[in-house]
């Protein structure tokens, strides 16, 4: 009876560190994801910031088939 429920514990753990070792994954891959979209959007704001410092608005400028 104790070498099944040994069995039976030595079973769900190694299904548990497997499930750890893919959570685990998920949450880097989640990690860089999160990274790369906060440079992303941190260059967008130095473009935006950047192209209006120019003057006016967009609703000032004339547009190109005028």
């Amino acid at each position: 009876m104790t070498d099944d429920r040994i069995t039976n514990l030595e079973i769900k753990l190694s299904f548990t560190e497997d499930l750890i070792e893919k959570l685990n994954e998920a949450v880097y891959k989640q990690q860089q994801q999160i990274e790369f979209l906060y440079r992303e959007l941190k260059a967008i704001k130095e473009q935006a910031s950047s192209s209006s410092g120019g003057g006016g608005s967009l609703k000032d400028e004339i547009p190109p088939h005028y």
